[in-house]
């Protein structure tokens, strides 16, 4: 018995394969204001997939649940982040430790929207990390307007001089402010920004 044209042949498997990826949206300069009541929360594996998210977070990325699942978590992250920010996050919550950070994300409608997100390291019995959980909500103007600017300091950096003048600019300016701030305390000292 033959298999049904989509299961089948080759030109119909890379078919498939097309459809399941997804393409990025184009950036649109709209923002989507988030109830500051509400949370988006998401949980990945080790490896930064996706494994659960909540209404909220579909709701506000546009994706659903079937588009989310199983996907990486970049999938709604905005092209104005700074690669830096990821790379140190990823090192925090990678060696267990919880990480406050201050993200702009995209929705899949190329809209975006400003979280503080408290990224949190799960772990199995034995103290192995089985995977992460974001909490995330809106952010207030004051903490955005200095964040933002930094921000963009950090993309403007790396587009020119790559990823390394980008933390190196980023350890000089927390530095400039306190020779104790670390990005993981950023969020905590933020008041000596002001």
């Amino acid at each position: 018995m033959a298999l049904p044209p989509l299961f089948g042949d080759k030109s119909s498997d890379s078919l498939f394969k097309k459809e399941k990826k997804m393409k990025k949206p184009t950036p649109i300069d709209e923002e989507i204001i988030l109830d500051s009541k509400r949370y988006i929360i998401s949980e990945t594996d080790a490896k930064g997939k996706i494994t659960y998210a909540n209404d909220y977070f579909m709701e506000i990325s546009g994706y659903s649940e079937d588009e989310l699942i199983g996907k990486a978590h970049n999938i709604v992250r905005h092209p104005d982040m700074p690669k830096v920010v990821f790379k140190l996050l990823w090192e925090t919550i990678s060696q267990g430790k919880n990480i406050n950070a201050v993200v702009k994300n995209m929705a899949k409608d190329g809209r975006y929207y400003w979280i503080f997100t408290e990224f949190e390291a799960r772990k199995d019995a034995d103290g192995e990390i089985v995977g992460y959980r974001a909490d995330r909500k809106s952010i207030s103007p004051h903490i955005l307007e200095i964040i933002a600017g930094l921000y963009g300091e950090l993309l403007a950096i790396e587009q020119k001089d790559g990823v390394e003048a980008s933390e190196k600019y980023l350890v000089e300016f927390l530095k400039e402010r306190g020779d104790d701030i670390e990005f993981a305390d950023i969020m905590e000292e933020i008041h000596r920004f002001y």
